[in-house]
């Protein structure tokens, strides 16, 4: 009992230093990535304003906020020779141009899945150059409780010109580069599985620290605040200098924790595209099972 009380101690300090503001400062600006429902409700009557639904089509048919425009999973990634990739750059340009998305719209995007959709579009600008974007913390169900009118019509706005910039490699690692780091570990480098512990329990990469997506929402599925999640990582060494690298199964619940950190303050991010059914694809890559599981929680996605 004395080792546990003892264990505890330093994370009930850290906690109490984070949320009095003090502890170690973020690399970049806080808070400015993630709006709750209120804040996108009055931003999207601002001109220049587009709002994305980032559900799957049978959703957005269903029903979606009215002046929504539909930016489905499906239509910003690529499904060869891994599903779930990053599309070319002229693919993205002919989605967001179709929608009314230009290079000076802000985009307010939501989904019904967690922050995963919407967090992996957030992703996909980001990394072509487009940095005017928001997501809306805990998607349709929030904006619905903030008063959000809901409709089953399309919206077909009027073509916008939206060129894409040089995609950012800075934002993504590559099978490469996770090949070096197991042969040669980086104290600097943290690889995270953000997949559920079922999941990393049957198999992961050597070295990655297991933290599901799903803590970085409340139960309601709305992110938790910027001082949760510096909490939540900094207790398990993963602080600003660092760099960390997410991945999941495709790595859509590594974006949603991509975005979760930057909004943080992180600035050292990469999403392994590829994800975990490159790497176990390969048999020439390295695969760690943990000897004694750990108990497993549950989730309902898996990509």
């Amino acid at each position: 009992m004395k080792k546990l009380v003892i264990s505890i101690i330093p994370i009930v300090i850290l906690s109490l230093f984070l949320l009095a503001g003090c502890g170690p400062k973020p690399a970049g600006e806080s808070g400015t990535e993630i709006i709750d429902a209120e804040e996108a409700l009055a931003m999207i009557n601002e001109e220049g304003t587009v709002l994305v639904d980032a559900q799957n089509s049978e959703g957005y048919a269903a029903e979606h906020v009215q002046g929504a425009v539909s930016i489905a999973r499906s239509e910003i990634v690529i499904m060869k020779p891994y599903p779930n990739l990053l599309a070319p750059a002229d693919v993205i340009e002919n989605v967001m141009t179709s929608r009314g998305v230009s290079n000076d719209t802000m985009v307010v995007v939501y989904d019904n899945n967690k922050n995963m959709d919407s967090a992996r579009l957030w992703w996909t600008l980001k990394a072509y150059g487009h940095h005017k974007v928001k997501v809306v913390s805990g998607g349709l169900e929030a904006l619905k409780a903030a008063g959000a009118e809901t409709t089953t019509e399309t919206s077909n706005p009027a073509p916008a010109l939206f060129k894409a910039g040089p995609l950012d490699e800075s934002m993504i690692a590559k099978q490469s580069d996770l090949r070096r780091l197991i042969n040669t570990p980086d104290p600097n480098t943290v690889l995270i599985d953000t997949r559920t512990l079922e999941e990393y329990n049957e198999g992961t990469i050597p070295g990655s620290k297991h933290l599901d997506f799903s803590g970085n929402n409340f139960k309601d599925n709305t992110y938790k605040p910027v001082q949760q999640i510096r909490i939540r990582y900094l207790e398990e060494g993963i602080d600003y200098d660092k760099t960390a690298i997410m991945y999941c199964k495709t790595s859509i619940r590594g974006a949603q924790t991509y975005l979760a950190l930057y909004n943080a303050g992180y600035r050292n991010l990469k999403l392994y595209d590829g994800a975990w059914v490159e790497w176990s694809a390969n048999p020439m890559n390295q695969i760690f099972i943990p000897e004694v599981p750990v108990q497993i929680i549950e989730s309902s996605d898996n990509s």
